[in-house]
């Protein structure tokens, strides 16, 4: 079967989701989150034919889910698309979205209000079919994956307890419709030295706590270039770390007590958080045998694990055919940089993918989608829900 997305009809449902402020409110204090665009999604999911049920696993951020039903056993498949964004510091009119040779402007369009868009529309193309499929598709537009990933966390808490049941997920970030089966985790990392705070005068009382930190600092750099001299993975290269941010220090006339660094180390596969950790461990172990009297500790705060698959797994295999349909070759396989929610499905047991359409300026001043990609993901994202649901 060969689907046609409507153009029109999905540039009007872009414009309207670009235009609908869903700044994360823990990114930017009083914004105003993802109320008023799950009331937006909801309505274009029902006009879509789909039946709409809204979670809320935080008070004012609910993810909404526009459900087709199939007629019964088959598997049943999720369109995963976030519809929070990051702030529009420095944007001139980042909610009144603007079309210019092909391309709709506005914060969001990217990432990834239009992969939203298109979810909706291959929904309703499906719908608009005829075709009943045997396993249900769930569009699922979700709150917070720019900060804690608050929904789609929470949509997988409620089908581990029955409530929800989808068994693959098309993770619809931006790909330029190429087929990503592997992108980065991270781990958030605070180091803290430890001084003895002294008038800057009395130098036999004082230790200062940030030169002392020069000397973590010293063996940071030096992992660094190790990791960066690692083959790594065959897709993403090799792991990185950078120390992301420094503070020390109570007055210019004071030996500094205390000095904090928060560093971000990305891994690829098969890193884990424990082989993470344990490389930190090593390192100020010995900065601790060189010197017993160093004051130093460690922990993690935040930690996400990367993501992979392989092109032949089921959902990818299904989606990589119908890519060949619709754009008449086969996708490019490729890994991707940014951290996505197909981690958190994926390490769920939800045989996951990632596509999504053409554009750039995610986090940016200048962001932009290219509509006829938009189109033919929501082709795409159609034929495979035909192929995975039956």
């Amino acid at each position: 079967m060969t689907f046609s997305a409507d153009s029109v009809r999905l540039t009007t449902l872009l414009a309207d989701f670009v235009a609908t402020n869903s700044v994360n409110p823990i990114l930017v204090d009083g914004a105003p989150g993802e109320t008023a665009i799950a009331a937006v999604t909801s309505r274009y999911m029902r006009e879509a034919g789909l039946s709409v049920t809204r979670y809320e696993p935080e008070e004012g951020r609910p993810s909404v889910i526009g459900h087709l039903a199939g007629t019964g056993g088959g598997p049943a498949l999720m369109l995963n698309a976030h519809y929070d964004t990051v702030g529009v510091e420095g944007m001139e009119a980042p909610f009144s979205p603007s079309i210019r040779d092909g391309r709709l402007y506005g914060r969001g369009a990217y990432d990834m209000k239009g992969a939203l868009a298109a979810c909706v529309e291959a929904t309703r193309l499906l719908r608009a079919s005829g075709r009943r499929l045997a396993g249900d598709v769930l569009v699922a537009a979700v709150a917070d994956e720019e900060y804690a990933s608050l929904g789609t966390a929470d949509l997988l808490e409620r089908r581990a307890r029955g409530e929800l049941a989808f068994d693959a997920a098309i993770v619809t970030e931006p790909t330029s419709l190429d087929l990503c089966v592997a992108h980065r985790g991270f781990t958030w990392i605070e180091i803290t030295t430890r001084g003895r705070a002294a008038h800057g005068s009395r130098y036999r009382d004082g230790i200062d706590a940030n030169v002392r930190m020069g000397r973590v600092l010293r063996r940071l750099e030096a992992l660094i270039e190790e990791l960066q001299s690692r083959s790594g993975h065959p897709l993403l290269g090799p792991p990185s770390m950078h120390a992301a941010l420094l503070d020390g220090g109570s007055g210019i006339s004071t030996y500094s007590p205390l000095c904090t660094l928060q560093v971000e180390r990305r891994t690829v596969p098969p890193e884990t958080q424990e082989s993470v950790e344990g490389e930190i461990s090593a390192m100020l172990d010995d900065l601790r045998a060189e010197d017993a009297s160093l004051e130093v500790t460690w922990s993690t705060f935040f930690h996400r694990e990367p993501f992979e698959t392989t092109p032949e797994a089921p959902i990818a295999s299904c989606v990589s055919r119908a890519v060949d349909r619709v754009l008449g070759r086969a996708p490019e396989v490729i890994g991707d940089a940014p951290w996505m929610d197909s981690a958190l499905t994926q390490a769920a047991g939800v045989d996951s993918v990632v596509i999504g359409p053409h554009g750039a300026g995610a986090h940016a001043d200048v962001e932009w989608v290219d509509l006829e990609s938009c189109a033919r993901l929501a082709e795409i994202l159609a034929e495979a829900a035909l192929d995975y649901c039956g």
